[in-house]
């Protein structure tokens, strides 16, 4: 069967999250109910991520496999079609080989979290940032993001019901920078990793939020990592903000 790749776009304020989940509405329902158009019994797809509700994404990458030879661009559109009115697209689709996997092929995942720090509440970006009403440090910030890069033991930095085998993940970078936006300041967080912990990327974004306001000293971060207990974890900011922006291949099947 004829494997192919997607690039998928969407917004996930409508949906349980990606997985497909029996009577609630998922971003892989979605897709699959798509397919179910162009072929009927067609095997699951599988994600890069499984992301969760109301987490949005620019760069979400998934494969699928056909039973017919489809031009790559005419999938594309035919998904693109049967996906309306829902907010999901399907952004670029490629041909790979059998061996190509969405999940285990991947090097990298990059997630963006968007916080805007101003009194007046989000008209045009609401459900895509989390609004607070507080400037931050973020010299802080960055002071206390630099203890989780590197290979961890993340337990405290996990949701109680991941499904992980081990809490030991290597962050590679986690960057912030701040844009002075109308009434305030955007901040965002840019974090890459092989793969992430289930809630890792909200719990360590509502960490630093309360480094940046002060509530918290930098050193304090370590100190909640090296305990590796959850309930030394600062609070989970809200899926509003977060967005896998993109999964790296050792061959970029986009290109």
């Amino acid at each position: 069967m004829p494997r192919y790749a997607l690039k998928i776009e969407y917004d996930g304020r409508p949906f349980c999250g990606w997985q497909r989940q029996r009577d609630l509405p998922s971003v892989q329902g979605a897709i699959e109910d798509a397919l179910a158009w162009l072929e009927p019994d067609l095997p699951s797809i599988a994600a890069a991520g499984r992301t969760d509700t109301g987490v949005h994404a620019t760069g979400q990458v998934a494969h699928c496999d056909m039973a017919r030879d489809w031009d790559a661009f005419r999938l594309m559109e035919a998904l693109n079609h049967h996906l309306k009115p829902l907010p999901v697209a399907i952004l670029a689709c490629a041909q790979v080989t059998e061996d190509f996997h969405a999940r285990f092929s991947a090097l990298e995942r990059r997630y963006t979290f968007r916080l805007l720090a101003r009194r007046a509440p989000p008209a045009l970006d609401a459900g895509f940032v989390w609004h607070i009403r507080h400037a931050l440090d973020v010299g802080a910030m960055r002071a206390g993001a630099a203890h989780l890069i590197g290979q961890h033991d993340f337990t405290t930095f996990r949701a109680s019901q991941c499904q992980a085998l081990s809490p030991v993940k290597t962050l590679d970078a986690v960057e912030i920078e701040a844009r002075d936006v109308p009434g305030g300041v955007e901040y965002r967080f840019h974090l890459r990793a092989r793969s992430f912990l289930h809630n890792q990327v909200r719990s360590i974004v509502g960490t630093l939020e309360r480094v940046g306001a002060g509530a918290w000293a930098p050193d304090d971060v370590k100190a909640a990592l090296e305990a590796r207990d959850r309930a030394a974890c600062g609070p989970v900011s809200p899926p509003d903000g977060l967005c896998l922006t993109g999964v790296g291949y050792p061959d970029d099947p986009f290109l």
